[in-house]
């Protein structure tokens, strides 16, 4: 089984810095937001393009870094996607327009994070089991606490040597996700000897072959049980909660959910500073909200762990939904500091709060034995709005000459994926109240029928003795 410790904590530290050169350092790249756009005189849509597509290449990839990952090692996924993220960084600093950014930042650097994210977060679930909680809370909140240190440290560094030099100190302060891949040391469990468990588990495998299975070099798994895993893994049953109709619907509301939530990081420093708030205090809000974003994840995961909240989880999501899109539908008459620093406070903790139920609210549509599989589908999910989102928002400034029509949807959508759950859940309850009218007054009739039923055997009993007897009475008449 799992250590549970020992390296596995040098795991964590590592997965922890790889949530911060990852999650942070793309929500810091909105600080750069107003100087790209200063700089190639474009408008806010265009310029919103390069944090979609990082946003979107990380989600989109995170699959293929699984793949690398698991056929040939996690740590030569890691490097090579540290690499990959600190080139893009490194060549966008010498960009002469958007579109070279849109490749480099977004693109290359996106496709960099995708390779080094998931591994890192699976590699956690395997040193760890039973303090797994723990470890995933410490590793994830590097991307709140790498938010807080790096929105400032970035302004420093944009005033102190324009946003060419600051992208590439980046570049190499990302390279240091070649050191979390090499602190990954592969880790060997009974679990990964049986490669597709339920063809080992089966008694007519022949025993030389699950020998063989169990003594597989790094790359012969690509041969010996390429065509078994697709099989096993692209099979339906793997997939068949996607007709299930509660899924729909949580998928229609992630896609509303992911297109609010998104251009609020992308457009609060630029909102910011078009009120008149300093470049300093601008890029301390966004710190604020990674570090509330943090506290948000840690204390309404505990929280809804509570026996008195556990059964009301479902609706703890959709009141954090509902209440960061709340926030959004404020933010246009909030135009000053003070004003400001309460919006991120609240935004922050609801946006760590509900981020935190996803896996809950999955795991409680779809059930445990499918929830990887789900869970892969939901965050795929989120790809789509997060490319699509932040250029709508910045095609809306750039037509209205305000933000207020970008914040309100924003505001709206998320107001929108809380509300369709809501009425979800009513209309299955209703549908199980149905139910269960049903089933009573059917039971009734049931009992009926079964009283009749007990009667009539009983009956048919005692004709069945009575034939008997009289059979063995007539039978001692004869002998007389």
């Amino acid at each position: 089984g799992p250590p549970d410790g020992g390296w596995g904590w040098m795991i964590v530290a590592g997965c922890f810095l790889v949530t911060i050169c990852t999650r942070a350092v793309t929500r810091c790249i909105s600080i750069f937001f107003v100087e790209f756009q200063a700089y190639f005189g474009q408008d806010y849509a265009r310029t919103a393009w390069i944090h979609s597509i990082v946003d979107c290449a990380t989600m989109l990839c995170a699959p293929l870094g699984s793949l690398i990952s698991n056929h040939v090692s996690c740590q030569v996924g890691i490097m090579l996607g540290g690499l990959l993220a600190s080139s893009g960084l490194i060549l966008s600093s010498f960009a002469t327009s958007l579109e070279h950014l849109y490749l480099s930042l977004g693109v290359l650097t996106g496709l960099g994070f995708a390779l080094c994210y998931s591994p890192a977060i699976a590699m956690v679930g395997k040193y760890f089991n039973k303090r797994k909680a723990l470890a995933y809370g410490i590793a994830m909140s590097g991307s709140g606490i790498g938010t807080f240190i790096l929105a400032p440290v970035v302004q420093l560094l944009i005033e102190q040597f324009s946003w060419r030099g600051a992208l590439l100190i980046l570049g190499g302060f990302v390279l240091n996700l070649c050191v979390c891949g090499a602190l990954m040391r592969p880790i060997s469990l009974k679990e990964d000897h049986k490669t597709v468990p339920e063809f080992l588990d089966q008694d007519h495998v022949p025993e030389t072959e699950k020998q063989d299975l169990k003594r597989m070099s790094v790359c012969s798994p690509l041969i010996k049980v390429w065509s078994r895993e697709c099989l096993c893994y692209c099979s339906w049953k793997e997939y068949d909660f996607l007709l299930m109709p509660g899924f729909m619907v949580l998928a229609v509301s992630v896609l509303f959910m992911a297109y609010g939530c998104s251009p609020l990081f992308v457009y609060l420093v630029p909102y910011a500073l078009s009120v008149g708030v300093s470049h300093h205090q601008a890029a301390f809000l966004m710190s604020i909200l990674g570090v509330i974003d943090i506290i948000g994840n840690i204390t309404f995961g505990w929280l809804t762990d509570r026996r008195c909240l556990k059964k009301h989880r479902y609706f703890c999501y959709l009141f954090a939904v509902g209440m960061d899109g709340l926030c959004c539908l404020f933010l246009p008459v909030l135009q000053n500091f003070p004003l400001l620093v309460p919006f991120s406070f609240t935004f922050g903790y609801f946006d760590g709060a509900y981020v935190t139920l996803i896996p809950v609210m999955t795991a409680d549509v779809v059930g445990t034995s499918s929830l990887s599989s789900a869970l892969g589908v939901v965050y795929f999910l989120h790809a789509i709005p997060y490319l699509v989102s932040p250029p709508v928002a910045g095609w809306l400034v750039d037509t209205t000459g305000s933000y207020t029509a970008s914040f309100l949807l924003c505001g709206f959508s998320m107001i929108f994926s809380s509300t369709l759950l809501c009425f979800a859940r009513l209309a299955k309850k209703i549908k199980r109240t149905r139910l269960r009218s049903l089933t009573s007054d059917t039971g009734m009739k049931q009992h009926m029928w079964t009283n009749g039923a007990i009667a009539y055997s009983v009956t048919a009993e005692l004709d069945q003795k009575d034939v008997e007897f009289l059979a063995v009475d007539t039978n001692s008449c004869s002998n007389r």
